[in-house]
């Protein structure tokens, strides 16, 4: 799908709109404003009514970025795409949504920088609200509906509404053709059980995805399958075996990343890594002070665990608001035009360094007195100055794969060059993660799978039940047995301890 409209809206009729068809893939196309004097605003929403006066406020302060990009250019316009997750509020009924407790809101921001407006300048976002977490598909709308609205104003929604209505009904795991007017977009929906649900974890039993690995890399293979992992982890490869764990084990973690769209990128591609399983830990691509949630965050005592989930941040703030969380990852480069709270300094040392040889970068006394500077000064360091890096105590028992490092491409300098290669790199990385997680996945293969019916029973019955989990008999099992070779060559001897917390 292109970036640009490859129609006309103003000479094209506005279709019909089938509202009912249409909330199968939106719950409403928002337009949020910055009033100088009252805040962010909604300023319309189609259709009208969809959200409760909670969900409109919610809705609004995320919409719109902690730092403002500025130019010195007289006049300059400053895009960015980003996507956050809130929880419903109020009895709404939901049809044909794949999770009634949750909804997600695609962002178009637009800065616009004149000496000649009122305080320099003016903010709008345009949001896509959907119960679906499908950022392929609504990343590409925004491309073309955000300078659409820019261009022709409140019409566009309406010629976007009338396309969108007429898209097939949004099926997981199956291929989809949507289009708007002569542009086309043609993916594979992510399967159901990678999708955030009310209902059970996995539809087939994790055994028989265990020794099928993907043959087909376009084939999504859990949520968010299409996130850039490489870009955003460039800098902590060597840390996403650690942070992989902290994932399956249900840890909370906070992701702090200079710009929304790094954020939620980075949360996006750290849930990707749980493929195929389910995540079932709450996660937020862009979190702020407003969300209702954090209150509840912010009044956790010392001492007190955070409950499981995933939040990326960009407001500094949250590094005192919830300096109890136990895990730290601070990602992203700050854009030479940003403003934030603080300074923000150049990359660290040896960040444009190739790929091959961060991999295999060894301790030395300057790189060790570094890491216990960054481990003394804890994450309060990025007050300061940004810099990637992870706090944590936790130590993992999955070891790096250097194999897996040592095939990575270096980028270059080439912005076409660097995209290229992301792919080939994401997909290497990918391919790894998706190996990793079904091969721990496979001892709890034959609890999923049921037993056979005996050979005079009766077809209308029930079927036959799983077959009963007792978790010490469990690990007894897997400890006689061994994890395979596969996690043996990659775990230290503490592996067991890994099956016993998960």
């Amino acid at each position: 799908m292109s970036r640009s409209p490859a129609f006309s809206p103003k000479s094209e009729p506005v279709l019909q709109i089938d509202e009912k068809s249409l909330g199968q893939w939106i719950v409403a196309f928002c337009i949020i404003r910055f009033d100088l004097e009252r805040g962010q605003l909604m300023e319309e929403s189609y259709p009208a009514g969809c959200l409760t006066e909670n969900e409109e406020v919610a809705v609004s302060f995320s919409s719109f970025p902690d730092s403002v990009s500025q130019s010195h250019n007289r006049s300059s316009i400053h895009d960015c795409i980003f996507f956050f997750r809130i929880r419903r509020h109020g009895n709404l009924q939901i049809l044909n949504a794949a999770s009634s407790e949750f909804i997600y809101g695609f962002v178009f921001n637009r800065q616009r920088h004149d000496e000649r407006l009122k305080r320099g300048g003016e903010q709008k976002s345009v949001v896509v609200l959907s119960h679906y977490p499908y950022t392929s598909v609504f990343r590409h709308l925004l491309q073309i509906m955000g300078p659409m609205y820019f261009d022709i104003g409140s019409k566009a929604l309406l010629y976007i509404a009338s396309h969108v209505s007429r898209w097939p009904a949004p099926v997981s795991g199956k291929q989809v053709d949507l289009s708007i007017g002569s542009s086309s977009l043609k993916l594979k929906l992510p399967p159901p059980h990678c999708l955030p649900s009310d209902g059970g974890i996995f539809e087939d039993s994790v055994s028989s995805l265990a020794p099928l690995l993907p043959s087909n890399l376009s084939v999504p293979q859990g949520l968010f399958h299409e996130s850039d992992l490489f870009g955003s982890f460039r800098g902590l490869l060597m840390q996403l075996w650690r942070l992989w764990e902290l994932l399956l084990l249900g840890e909370p973690i906070l992701i702090i990343a200079p710009t929304p769209s790094q954020c939620s990128e980075a949360v996006a591609s750290l849930v990707s890594l749980a493929a195929p399983l389910l995540l079932s830990v709450d996660f937020r691509p862009y979190f702020t002070i407003h969300d209702p949630d954090f209150s509840k965050l912010n009044s956790i005592q010392q001492g007190c665990s955070f409950p499981p989930m995933v939040l990326g941040v960009t407001n500094l703030f949250f590094l005192k608001a919830l300096q109890n969380m136990p895990h730290i990852v601070s990602v992203g480069s700050p854009a030479k035009n940003s403003i934030r709270l603080a300074p923000v300094s150049l990359p660290p040392p040896g960040q444009h360094e190739r790929i091959r040889n961060l991999s295999l970068r060894k301790f030395t006394p300057i790189s060790f007195l570094n890491a216990v500077k960054l481990k003394r000064d804890g994450p309060l360091c990025l007050l300061s100055e940004h810099r990637e890096a992870l706090w944590s105590n936790y130590v993992p028992v999955t070891k790096p794969d250097t194999s897996v490092l040592n095939r990575l491409v270096d980028a270059g300098m080439s912005p076409r060059v660097e995209e290229s290669m992301s792919v080939v790199n994401n997909d290497i990385l990918r391919r790894h993660f998706l190996e990793l997680t079904t091969n721990f996945l496979a001892p709890f293969g034959p609890y999923f799978r049921a037993n056979t019916p005996s050979e005079f029973s009766s077809p209308f019955g029930d079927p036959p039940p799983l077959p009963a989990f007792n978790p010490e008999e469990f690990l007894t099992t897997l400890s006689e047995r061994g994890p395979g070779k596969f996690l043996l060559k990659r775990m230290t001897s503490n592996w067991l301890d890994f099956y016993r917390y998960f």
